[in-house]
C-alpha cells in the first residue's frame, strides 16, 4: 500500500463518492475508474490494439454492480431518505456511477406521450411540460423530471436497469424501495 498526497478538493470529491461506511479510497477510485480489484492499471494502451474482452471480467463487474446496488439499499444514507423522489434520485445517481454509458443509452430515448424524462439540461425538460420539476442527478450530466407519481418513477428506474442488464430480481428489489 502506498501513500499519496492529494489536494483538498480532490480529497473531498473522493470522499463524496463513498457509497457505504468503511469504503476505502482505493475502492472508490476503482469504482469510478471502472477497474476490478487486482486488475493491473495501465496508464496507456496503444490505439491500434483493442482492449481484450474477458468473460470473467464481465462476470466480476456484474457481481460488483449487484453488490453496489445491494449496499445502497442497505445504507444509512438510503434509509434516511423519507421521500420517494429522494430515493429515486439516489438510485439514478448510483446507476450512472456504475455504468455511465449504459445509463446514457438507457435514458436516451426515454419519454412519455408529451414529456421528455431525461435531458442534459433543465430547459429541455421545462420545455416538455409546464410542471415537470426538473432536478439535477448528482454526479451526472443529467437532469430528470420529478413531478411524476411514484409508480412512474419506479417504471423509469425499471427501464434504465433493464437496459443496463440488471436481473429481474434486483430490479424488483430496487423498485420496491422507491
Amino acid at each position: 500500500m502506498k501513500t499519496i498526497q492529494v489536494d483538498e478538493d480532490l480529497y473531498r470529491f473522493i470522499a463524496s463518492q463513498t457509497l457505504h461506511i468503511g469504503e476505502s479510497a482505493s475502492d472508490i477510485l476503482r469504482r469510478i475508474l471502472k477497474l476490478d480489484a487486482g486488475q493491473p492499471v495501465h496508464t496507456t494502451q496503444p490505439a491500434s490494439e483493442p482492449a481484450p474482452v474477458d468473460n470473467k471480467v464481465a462476470a466480476v463487474r456484474s457481481r460488483d454492480t449487484v453488490r453496489v446496488m445491494r449496499e445502497l439499499l442497505l445504507s444509512d444514507e438510503y434509509a434516511e431518505k423519507k421521500k420517494s423522489v429522494e430515493r429515486f434520485m439516489l438510485v439514478l445517481s448510483t446507476l450512472y456511477s456504475l455504468d455511465s454509458d449504459g445509463f446514457s443509452s438507457a435514458t436516451e430515448a426515454m419519454h412519455g406521450r408529451t414529456r421528455t424524462y431525461f435531458a442534459g439540461d433543465e430547459q429541455t425538460l421545462l420545455a416538455s411540460g409546464k410542471q415537470t420539476k426538473p432536478r439535477h442527478i448528482i454526479g451526472t450530466p443529467f437532469w430528470v423530471i420529478t413531478n411524476t407519481n411514484t409508480d412512474r418513477k419506479r417504471s423509469m428506474v425499471e427501464h434504465v436497469m433493464q437496459n443496463m442488464k440488471f436481473s429481474v430480481n434486483m430490479i424488483e428489489k430496487v423498485c420496491g424501495t422507491i
